[in-house]
């Protein structure tokens, strides 16, 4: 969706001139060593101190722990890092082990800092080990919630209470006769939003009035998440839920993200619900008629899955009253996708990786593109629409402290390497507004190459900057605008059970309907402006521990299952080039190694050492977007070929996804 974070672009390495621009280090001003230790493992390689201390040490070296502690160094797995030396009487038992170092001090005439041993993870390549390795990494705290946290969800079983939450809370209205379903991936177990669609008929003579009410309803999470409590602050402090490959890090407990919160079928809900009046031939919102937001109760009639939907709106001969609802849904979702094109909204591309796991040791059988469907287009439209009518009310009502989600636009020389790329290629782009871009992607084809136009997609993607959120009172009208969806005003209000900000959107709204009074902390520029810095440094730590999640069950899966199929050139570089690989959405750099023989067939091989002599380079022309390797082959960016897959075990005890071309596609 347009509103997937992109990676801001790199910046130039040198200036036009060829200048690298560089500096010295005069003094550290505050150290930002990580207080829970970083992801590492004992160096063993023939000269290493661990390999030395384990002869030194050979003959008492046989128990579990030595007699004497012995000082090694540990590799961390951010290669930024450098190697830290620690002192530990467990040696022999960590040699094969993912461990956990923290940084103590760094003398100053030493090229290694110190540090001590804090605890083993799990065996080297274990999939649970490394995968505990990627959250320290990504800093996602994936302890388990204090007692304190859990003391505030309410027991189990929980049911909806008609006098509690009905008599006693008279703005909440009574749902539960409205058709309502939800539709998610397979498996989603926290479903935070449900859909229903009716067509609205005379009061008097019971005609159709040629109108629909479409409703968009979202778990009523704040009922329950109260601020000022152990839970909002646990919350509050990770920020959103973080989805890996294997597992799944709540922002809140279980109890209520898959049972008390989760709006699956044939139950009832409390719910947060906004309904839009559409007209039934334009399939708009109709003029003038602005969205209605309510707390409601709910019974969702069924919990679809993205396939499931899509089957039953194909499914010409079925005409039950669901799936006529989906239908009207879709038709009103086409019509919100058009408008949001036709105002200069981008379709962008982002590949997502989806896994087939084993149910037993939860190793990945198959890997590939994730399939998006007409239904997955559905939901995402009705969740913008209902997300910019969040902006809206809690901007009108809290003019200062309204907290947005803004996609700054992207300055223009952010958009040089889709530019250059689609210049090598022939192809015209216009990057000058969203609208023009838009225009320029829609019409950038190739004929005889149907993967051209999602491969310009994903460049233009990379090519901005991430979208964030923001207090409204800190930003001029102009900056507060989300450019991917060309949508000047853009908040989170539908996901409340895996994001915060969503929490604090849904507060903010209950304080503008007059159903509570605004806590102290919606009104404190400052203390939002804080939340709101938290939630973005979560939600990225968040993105990356999913981004290496992914890579690390490619590799296990690439391990045992080496592949050749096609890719395509995405990116060139001064040693290679970067391909992606459309069969398994994955993207590998192909360097070129001119001491490999088998460079003159024109294959791509790793990095090889070799013995000094006249070496042959690769030749990299950035405006041409090309790069010529050893044996005199160019490669242009977009270039079609094959390639062989496989994992390449490196020194340090390291691995990489080797990908070596095979020949031109």
């Amino acid at each position: 969706p347009a509103d997937d974070d992109a990676p801001a672009a790199a910046a130039p390495a040198a200036r036009a001139d060829g200048v690298v621009p560089t500096g010295e280090v005069v003094g550290i001003v505050r150290r930002s060593w990580r207080e829970r230790g970083y992801a590492a493992s004992i160096d063993v390689g023939d000269n290493g101190a661990g390999a030395a201390a384990l002869r030194a040490g050979a003959k008492d070296a046989t128990n579990a722990t030595q007699t004497h502690a012995v000082r090694l160094l540990a590799i961390p797995v951010d290669r930024r890092l450098p190697k830290i030396r620690i002192q530990t009487r467990q040696a022999s038992a960590l040699l094969d082990q993912r461990i956990v170092v923290v940084i103590d001090d760094w003398p100053i005439d030493s090229p290694h800092p110190r540090g001590h041993y804090v605890k083993s993870l799990g065996p080297l390549g274990d999939a649970d080990a490394e995968t505990d390795a990627v959250l320290l990494e990504a800093d996602v705290d994936d302890r388990l919630f204090a007692p304190a946290v859990h003391a505030c969800v309410p027991p189990l079983p929980w049911a909806f209470d008609e006098r509690a939450h009905l008599g006693a809370q008279p703005h909440r209205e009574d749902l539960r006769s409205l058709r309502v379903c939800s539709v998610d991936p397979p498996g989603c177990r926290d479903i935070d939003d449900a859909l229903s669609c009716r067509v609205l008929v005379d009061d008097d003579d019971g005609a159709e009035t040629g109108q629909l009410e479409l409703g968009v309803h979202i778990a009523d999470v704040t009922s329950f998440l109260r601020p000022n409590t152990a839970m909002d602050a646990e919350a509050r402090k990770r920020g959103t839920t973080t989805y890996l490959v294997q597992r799944r890090l709540d922002m809140l407990p279980k109890p209520l993200t898959e049972d008390i919160c989760s709006l699956r079928g044939g139950v009832e809900r409390l719910a947060f619900s906004v309904f839009f009046r559409f007209d039934a031939k334009t399939c708009l919102p109709v003029p003038g008629v602005s969205p209605r937001f309510t707390k409601s109760a709910i019974k969702s009639s069924a919990a679809l899955t993205y396939q499931e939907a899509q089957e039953l709106m194909d499914d010409e001969t079925d005409e039950s009253p669901l799936t006529r609802d989906l239908r009207n849904i879709n038709r009103c979702a086409r019509a919100l996708r058009k408008r949001r094109v036709d105002a200069g909204a981008l379709t962008l591309a982002s590949p997502e990786v989806r896994f087939e796991l084993d149910a037993s040791t939860q190793d990945p059988l198959d890997v590939a593109m994730y399939v998006t469907r007409e239904a997955n287009q559905m939901v995402e439209e009705m969740m913008l629409l209902a997300n910019v009518a969040a902006a809206e009310a809690i901007l009108k009502a809290f003019p200062s402290h309204a907290l947005l989600r803004r996609h700054p636009t992207p300055a223009p020389r952010m958009f040089d390497p889709l530019l250059k790329a689609c210049a090598a290629v022939g192809v015209d782009i216009d990057a000058s507004s969203s609208k023009t871009l838009a225009d320029s992607l829609d019409a950038a084809r190739r004929p005889g190459d149907p993967y051209f136009n999602t491969l310009l997609r994903i460049v233009a993607t990379r090519c901005m900057s991430q979208a964030v959120y923001c207090v409204s009172g800190a930003h001029s009208v102009n900056d507060r605008v989300h450019y991917g969806l060309a949508a000047p005003l853009y908040t989170h209000f539908t996901s409340p059970i895996r994001r915060y900000a969503d929490v604090v959107v849904h507060r903010l709204l209950n304080a503008a309907l007059g159903l509570e009074r605004p806590d102290a902390s919606l009104q404190d520029g400052d203390a939002l402006k804080a939340t709101a810095e938290n939630i973005n440094s979560r939600h990225r730590n968040s993105q990356s521990a999913g981004r290496a999640s992914v890579e690390l069950h490619t590799h296990i899966f690439f391990k045992k299952n080496k592949a050749e199929t096609d890719a395509r050139v995405i990116r060139v570089r001064a040693n290679g080039i970067i391909v992606f690989v459309p069969k398994f959405g994955i993207e590998a750099p192909v360097l070129f190694d001119e001491d490999d023989d088998d460079a003159a067939a024109g294959a791509g091989a790793g990095t090889g050492g070799g013995e000094e002599k006249e070496k042959r380079r690769c030749a990299l022309d950035e405006d041409a977007m090309t790069v010529t390797d050893p044996t005199g082959k160019r490669w242009r960016v977009f270039d079609a070929l094959r390639v062989k897959i496989e994992v390449e075990e490196l020194p340090a005890r390291r691995s990489r996804l080797a990908v070596r071309v095979v020949r031109d596609a």
